[in-house]
């Protein structure tokens, strides 16, 4: 064996557990999902735009895409009409949700907003009053 360079392979098997949507969402941190189709144009465009967030947002929002072709019962289930879809998820709840093509700077102070609700303590969500105006106004208020 003089000379002979012996490989030793180890493989390391990594059982992928099927994770299911409604347990996703239902999780305290901020879930965004992507409602998108692979024929869809729009969708196509905002795709590079959501996958770059998600290295980003790793360890604060979960990011994940849904191909309504693919997962019909639960783009029913949520009433996917029109195409992108996003969506934020927050205790089972959405929290957020808008169709249309978005910006990076628009989904970084969409989920900007999100991220400082969620590590605002829940008492203070209690005894905080009720803000005048739509969520939407309140959002990208100057």
């Amino acid at each position: 064996m003089d000379g002979e360079v012996q490989y030793i392979t180890t493989r390391i098997f990594i059982m992928k557990q099927k994770v299911k949507f409604k347990d996703i969402i239902k999780r305290d941190k901020p879930v965004l999902v992507d409602f998108y189709a692979t024929w869809c144009g729009p969708c196509k465009q905002l795709s590079p735009i959501v996958n770059s967030l998600k290295g980003e947002l790793e360890g604060k929002m979960q990011v994940i895409k849904i191909d309504v072709d693919k997962k019909k019962s639960i783009s029913s289930k949520y009433k996917i009409k029109s195409l992108p879809t996003l969506a934020i998820f927050q205790n089972g709840e959405i929290v957020w949700r808008e169709s249309g093509l978005k910006t990076r700077a628009q989904l970084i102070k969409i989920t900007n907003h999100f991220l400082e609700n969620a590590n605002t303590p829940k008492s203070d969500h209690s005894a905080s009053p009720k803000k005048s105006g739509s969520w939407f106004s309140r959002l990208f208020k100057g």
